[in-house]
């Protein structure tokens, strides 16, 4: 439900809007571990490469974009893989975001928002990680093993 506020111009009761922002995570194979970054800002910790969608660019241009900045890698064979749009997956604000699978190419170095990037095995993922990414990572899996 929506906040209500007092319009400072007319002094009516008007409705206070908050849309949930658009984001991307991607999971970046490479053979048969996956690409995790350690953030840099809050919440510390790993996660999954990814971030906002930028005003004018598609859910595909931002994590091409983002895994650029954040690993160094190139993508190839990018594919759509869920949404997740839980209010709570990301302390800061309520997003929505859409989860890309894809093969990561070039040498991996952390940048911008990661202070590091790293290749986990699948069976071997650091705990805790960042947001909802064990349930992201988790689903991922069993659709692998379907």
């Amino acid at each position: 439900m929506p906040a209500q506020l007092i319009c400072p111009h007319c002094g009516k009761t008007v409705k206070e809007y908050r849309n949930p922002f658009p984001t991307v995570d991607i999971i970046i194979r490479q053979g048969d571990s996956i690409v995790l970054i350690e953030r840099k800002n809050e919440p510390h910790g790993w996660a999954l490469p990814g971030g906002f969608v930028d005003y004018g660019e598609s859910f595909e241009q931002a994590a091409v974009r983002e895994a650029k900045e954040e690993t160094s890698l190139t993508l190839k064979n990018l594919a759509q893989f869920r949404v997740y749009s839980d209010p709570d997956r990301d302390p800061r604000q309520h997003n929505i975001s859409l989860v890309f699978i894809a093969e990561g190419e070039g040498t991996l170095c952390g940048g911008d928002d990661a202070a590091v990037a790293k290749l986990f095995p699948l069976d071997a993922l650091p705990s805790p990680l960042c947001f909802d990414h064990a349930t992201i990572i988790a689903d991922y899996l069993q659709a692998c093993d379907a």
